[in-house]
């Protein structure tokens, strides 16, 4: 068997116009994922009556079922339903005419945020909790001990499973293709159904996102050697 590599160079340029679309639905996710994975992580620490066990559904649902599963329902379902309340209420929403692009958004962003909830919840319970009651008792209010204190030293204990999820994020766009979102992994099987040459796309999708995998753990790697050197030079 051999490889058109003339098509696999042509193929490297085209993908190009899918990868901010891969980029940006990493980006929107992780602009998302982040604060609700806190949010999700501080609510099983401390238990709000009414919260806590919604906080514990919602994280074993998005981390025990397929991402794929997640997708169709989304794409599928949302849509529906959302016009269907359209209808119902007379609110006029065009539901049927938003770009795939933010459904994509939104069942990425519900998946992560479950598996970055058990990093930070991890993360944050090996801090000493020591170090607050000594902050509240320097002074400090509780935001800010929050702040300077424990969130600083969680974050870093997280850094290697946030890396790890993030990279799992990047690889689980590919399969936003399902929602008609042209992504690089769209890209690539649009172009190579005209010659059957799925071979060589895959092969160049995979260098794309092995490429984009080494460049986000190497950001981890420089955020986490950051947060190891403002660990040690702060003063509280």
């Amino acid at each position: 068997m051999s490889l058109d590599y003339g098509f696999m160079a042509g193929l490297s340029l085209s993908i190009l116009k899918g990868l901010p679309v891969t980029i940006g639905l990493s980006l929107w996710t992780l602009a998302l994922a982040l604060p609700a994975g806190l949010g999700l992580a501080l609510v099983r620490i401390y238990r709000p009556r009414g919260f806590d066990r919604a906080a514990a559904l919602w994280v074993s649902f998005f981390r025990g079922t397929p991402i794929v599963l997640q997708i169709l329902i989304v794409y599928s379902l949302l849509p529906s339903l959302l016009n269907a309340l359209s209808v119902r209420y007379g609110l006029g929403w065009r539901v049927f005419d938003v770009n795939p692009f933010w459904y994509a958004v939104i069942v990425f962003a519900l998946n992560t945020s479950a598996t970055f909830s058990e990093a930070f919840r991890s993360a944050i319970l090996t801090v000493d909790r020591g170090q607050l009651e000594a902050a509240l008792a320097a002074g400090l209010s509780t935001p800010r001990a929050w702040r300077r204190i424990l969130l600083p030293q969680a974050f870093l204990v997280a850094l290697p499973n946030l890396a790890n999820g993030t990279v799992n994020l990047l690889k689980g766009t590919s399969l936003a293709f399902m929602m008609t979102v042209k992504d690089v992994t769209a890209v690539a099987r649009i172009e190579a159904s005209y010659g059957y040459q799925y071979i060589e796309a895959y092969l160049v999708v995979f260098a794309c996102y092995a490429a984009l995998g080494l460049t986000i753990q190497a950001g981890f790697a420089l955020a986490e050697r950051a947060l190891g050197a403002y660990r040690r030079t702060v003063i509280y």
